[in-house]
């Protein structure tokens, strides 16, 4: 996958993950516990910026993914090779709940790998969890990120009526760049989702998030941002994509962050009510912030 020079990080973009007792406490307890997460599996540099909040991100379903996007390196099982695929484990939802307890967590983030083996996508797992979350304390806020269950609605309505705070769904990037960057997602299908969700619940939280620095230019960009808010999306999240190994799409480009700032500023023209917008900003970067400053109705942003 990985051709030409690579590009040097800019200063910009340099931050230590620092790891203190906190840190390794968290870790100890979710691998006790037998918890994947994406803080961990992605090396996040926020970690301790999280951690600290009471905020934690897990990968439901196991850790191999049914698609190979370019950006990503959860394993996959390209043409068919490592099948077959763990079922979803019934005492997961229980042993998130325990580690919560445990982290003393109050805003939870769930996410999973693309699980297309399934037939309802995983849609059920995350139902499931939400529901032991909540049914354990209403206190505790629960996002949501899911894949795009192939677009099937019966999946979606599945994890929207089971209680989330927020709903969020990825839209990765810009059209033009899917069929290199994200084979087997569809642009259109992702868009349709969010509206969707907004659809049979008109209340409910939506979110997206985009990353760039993949090799699009800023027109998409903004024809993006403008398709996303046109779902009725509430909040949005744009960050550097920052490549995790030689096998994935290399950086085509380090955004300034001047240019974080015009493409926060145009997100928020079109009626979002919170923007998240930066180098180090990912999709459940403050995700507890992102939810009072929605909740409330006003529009905000925050810069990392």
């Amino acid at each position: 996958m990985r051709t030409g020079q690579l590009i040097e990080r800019p200063s910009w973009l340099k931050k230590r993950l620092i790891y203190n007792g906190a840190l390794a406490d968290t870790r100890k307890i979710l691998s006790e516990g037998g918890i994947n997460t994406v803080c961990a599996s992605s090396v996040c540099p926020n970690q301790n910026e999280c951690f600290a909040n009471s905020q934690a991100t897990f990968l439901l379903l196991g850790e191999k993914c049914t698609r190979s996007c370019a950006f990503c390196n959860c394993g996959n099982s390209s043409a068919g090779l490592n099948l077959p695929y763990d079922p979803p484990d019934p005492s997961e939802p229980e042993r998130i709940l325990s580690a919560v307890k445990k982290l003393g967590l109050r805003y939870v983030v769930l996410t999973s790998v693309t699980r297309d083996d399934l037939a309802d996508g995983g849609a059920g797992q995350f139902a499931a969890t939400i529901r032991v979350v909540k049914s354990y304390s209403d206190k505790i806020k629960v996002e949501v990120l899911t894949p795009d269950f192939k677009g099937d609605e019966r999946s979606v309505g599945t994890v929207a009526e089971a209680g989330a705070d927020v709903f969020a769904h990825n839209i990765e990037t810009v059209e033009s760049l899917y069929s290199r960057v994200r084979p087997g997602a569809d642009y259109g299908r992702s868009l349709k989702l969010l509206k969707y969700v907004k659809k049979i619940k008109p209340s409910q939280l939506t979110k997206a998030s985009i990353m760039v620095g993949l090799g699009e230019d800023e027109v998409s960009v903004l024809r993006t941002i403008k398709d996303i808010a046109g779902t009725g999306c509430d909040i949005l999240t744009i960050g550097q994509y920052l490549s995790p190994g030689p096998d994935n799409a290399p950086v085509a480009k380090y955004v300034t962050p001047q240019e974080f700032e015009r493409y926060k500023e145009a997100a928020l023209r079109t009626g979002l009510k919170h923007v998240a917008a930066g180098p180090f900003v990912r999709s459940s970067y403050l995700a507890e912030t992102a939810y009072k400053n929605a909740r409330k109705g006003t529009v905000r942003y925050d810069r990392s």
